[in-house]
């Protein structure tokens, strides 16, 4: 299969379009705003990502779950929050990193479903997390009380480096690691005995 050819003006345009809108926007809507298809909307982006990479400069082009957005570059974060005088970013607590970890691995998943699993109320903390964009609600499920869903946002993703929800770390379960430990603890046996 041929690549499909970008012409400068569409490549402009998509790269007027992907700024504007700030937040990650879909090939689809890139078609409908340039006047192309959404195969000559995916070839200008990925054009657009390959030239940003060669500029070598402060900005990169991501793809969030398949959309695109313009960002700058983590090496620079330091230098843009010391100019926009923000308050030194938080580390997210313990508490925010197993609800994140609950939400990303089972989504979607309500707060009484972090709870079960944490053992302890989660609220505050899912709460915190929808104030920075990190959960989001996704609707309501048909349970008594129909409780609110939740799930990780195109921001999660950007923020932990992640073009999609596939590239979160495989889940290690307490059988595979004793599993593992007893494999290599007969290793350093075999070792020792040699």
């Amino acid at each position: 299969m041929s690549e499909i050819e970008v012409s400068d003006e569409l490549l402009r345009i998509t790269e007027a379009i992907i700024f504007a809108n700030g937040d990650p926007v879909t090939a689809e809507r890139i078609a409908r705003g340039a006047g192309v298809s959404v195969a000559e909307a995916h070839a200008a982006a990925k054009k657009l990502i390959r030239t940003y990479a060669v500029r070598d400069g402060a900005l990169e082009i991501l793809t969030l779950n398949g959309a695109y957005q313009l960002a700058v570059k983590s090496d620079y974060s330091e230098h843009i929050r010391k100019t926009l005088d923000e308050k030194k970013n938080t580390a997210l607590s313990n508490a925010a990193m197993e609800t994140l970890a609950i939400a990303a691995y089972n989504q979607p998943v309500t707060k009484s479903f972090i709870e079960n699993i944490r053992g302890v109320d989660s609220s505050g903390v899912v709460n915190s997390l929808v104030e920075k964009e990190l959960l989001e609600e996704c609707g309501r499920l048909e349970l008594p009380g129909r409780p609110i869903a939740y799930r990780t946002t195109d921001n999660f993703l950007r923020c932990f480096g992640l073009s999609s929800l596939d590239d979160l770390p495989e889940v290690i379960t307490p059988e595979a690691l004793a599993e593992q430990s007893s494999a290599e603890s007969d290793d350093e046996q075999d070792q020792l005995t040699v």
